[in-house]
């Protein structure tokens, strides 16, 4: 969209000389002012080292706003890493450096000037206990450059332009992966456009559960034994590879996406900690999909407060009883298998009392959804997410065989689902990346066929600017999430960086579908487009496997522990 006699030398001149040492002295500037807010929010919620529960209450917006102070630094890093690599390769084009510097600019006036922890909470750095001389003090020269002139009109206007030029291909910019995740993402993103998109919007409106079908071939594929080591019957593939994969299914129906996230959790509990036995008899059976998971671990009035869980396991012989209520259990009613989490010792209140069962049941059918005995359950209705629908159920007496308590000993579910939250919410970040691109898609395309005024509406400079920032931010957390399963994937700890990445996926495909959906209009709200779905599947994303809050406080504690 350049004016008549704007020609490409003009364009390509929106992008600042030495792109990368400003950038990569940009980053200098934010850790100082990262570490100088680190040290002001430890002296209240950690006064002698150790972080105080009470003080950490007290000052939450101080310390939840510290954790997305730093997970803004290590975003920015992320994209200094991701664009030194293609410029190494000779990569780095027109499109990449757009997106690179517009990320430093919108980033760094955030920074400076306000993060939306949410639509109605901006963290400024006054709460962080900075100053304004402080910040001007930190405000390096590369720094404001990237604040005047980073993120400008021009930069986002010629950014749309060339995605434009890009349209239908498998994302805007390069992803900077190797060439057999490249090939396992093209695998992919050809099934969900020919299997999936056509016909997610009706699934979600009808509220039908994902055939059966699509299961089948997506076992076939190997996606729900995709990590599990080959000796089990799996791929062996790399936790980045489920990124990638969850990803692009996530981009067709975030249900589809969200098909192998059971999988992924029970065989990660297996792995870490299952007895040989169990990992022999159960891991085989995942990665084929002969047994379909489903995660109890939820109750009615615990929320993310999982050591106060009162559904009770008690020994009757060799095997165990289940009586209590859990919620928000997906896709509960055709699976075969639950990871159940259930206090086996009646005389804690905490953690410390709660394991982890395999707990077999039969899957049940539309007019029976629940015939194990023992077990009821009813559909809770919902706005999105509605692929494999969610459930209420109630365990009387329910029996468990002894041989399925989780590695064989009491009192460790806690920490085994603890091992579980790294993979958990990288791929959550994943689906969300997924989404947030699935919004992009429709909106590019809506803004480029409806005409107002005599125009598209994307050649009018805030809807181009919506658009922009969609592309910016998804390759932000894109970044983010992919350095969070390398890290995965060498061994490293790395529930800090996985919590990030879900963190700001979440805002970002927030913010994408809210964006599309504004671009939309009234349509935007009519059940037939799919921005409305979108909307609703996006939604979820900064409540589970973690609210952004308790993420939040999670960073924190990490940051300042």
């Amino acid at each position: 969209m350049p004016h008549d006699g704007q020609d490409m030398n003009e364009m390509t001149s929106i992008i600042l000389p030495d792109l990368l040492g400003l950038t990569g002295d940009a980053l200098v500037s934010v850790h100082r002012i990262v570490d100088l807010a680190k040290a002001r929010v430890g002296a209240l919620v950690a006064p002698g080292g150790k972080v105080s529960a009470e003080a950490l209450e007290l000052h939450q917006t101080a310390a939840h706003g510290l954790a997305w102070l730093a997970t803004y630094e290590e975003a920015l890093r992320q994209m200094q890493g991701w664009a030194e690599r293609l410029a190494a390769e000779d990569r780095l084009g027109e499109i990449e450096q757009l997106i690179h510097q517009i990320a430093f600019g919108e980033y760094l006036a955030q920074i400076h000037g306000g993060i939306p922890m949410s639509q109605t909470e901006m963290l400024r750095p006054a709460e962080l206990g900075l100053t304004p001389g402080e910040l001007a003090e930190a405000t390096d020269p590369a720094s404001a450059s990237l604040l005047a002139s980073g993120n400008t009109q021009k930069a986002r206007m010629r950014l749309v332009e060339l995605m434009q030029q890009q349209a239908g291909g498998i994302a805007f910019g390069a992803s900077g992966l190797d060439e057999e995740l490249e090939m396992i993402r093209e695998q992919f993103r050809r099934f969900a456009v020919e299997r999936v998109e056509p016909h997610a919007h009706d699934w979600h409106l009808k509220d039908e559960l994902i055939p059966m079908e699509i299961i089948e071939d997506l076992a076939e594929m190997g996606v729900f034994g995709l990590t599990i080591p080959e000796e089990f019957g799996g791929f062996g593939l790399s936790k980045a590879s489920m990124v990638v994969v969850s990803e692009e299914l996530s981009r067709g129906y975030i249900g589809v996406g969200s098909l192998g996230t059971r999988s992924e959790i029970a065989a990660e509990l297996i792995l870490c900690g299952g007895t040989d036995a169990q990992k022999e008899k159960w891991l085989p059976r995942l990665a084929s999909a002969e047994t379909l998971p489903t995660a109890v671990f939820t109750e009615p009035n615990t929320g993310s407060d999982l050591g106060s869980l009162r559904t009770r396991a008690v020994k009757d012989g060799d095997d165990y009883r289940v009586t209590g209520n859990k919620t928000w259990i997906t896709h509960a009613a055709r699976t075969h298998v639950m990871t159940l989490l259930a206090r086996t010792d009646p005389e804690t209140t905490d953690y410390r009392g709660l394991s982890m069962f395999l707990a077999e049941k039969t899957p049940g059918t539309d007019e029976a959804p629940f015939p194990t005995p023992g077990m009821t359950g009813g559909e809770i209705e919902v706005l999105g997410y509605r692929g494999m629908k969610e459930y209420e159920l109630g365990f009387d007496n329910f029996a468990v065989k002894g041989e399925n308590l989780l590695g064989g000993a009491e009192g460790q579910g806690f920490k085994q689902l603890m091992q579980t939250f790294e993979s958990a919410r990288i791929q959550t970040a994943a689906r969300a990346i997924g989404v947030a691109q699935s919004a992009l898609d429709v909106s590019l395309q809506y803004a480029e066929d409806r005409k107002q005024f005599g125009k598209s509406l994307i050649a009018f400079p805030r809807v181009a600017s919506k658009l922009a920032m969609m592309a910016v931010e998804i390759m932000i957390a894109r970044q983010l999430t992919y350095f969070s399963a390398r890290e995965k994937d060498e061994g490293r700890r790395c529930d800090l960086e996985a919590g990030m990445a879900k963190l700001l996926g979440a805002r970002v495909a927030w913010a994408a579908a809210d964006n599309g959906l504004q671009i939309h209009g009234g349509n935007g709200i009519a059940l037939e487009y799919k921005i409305s779905r979108i909307l609703c599947d996006a939604r979820i994303l900064s409540i589970f496997e973690g609210a952004a809050e308790i993420q939040a406080q999670v960073i924190a504690r990490r940051l300042l522990g």
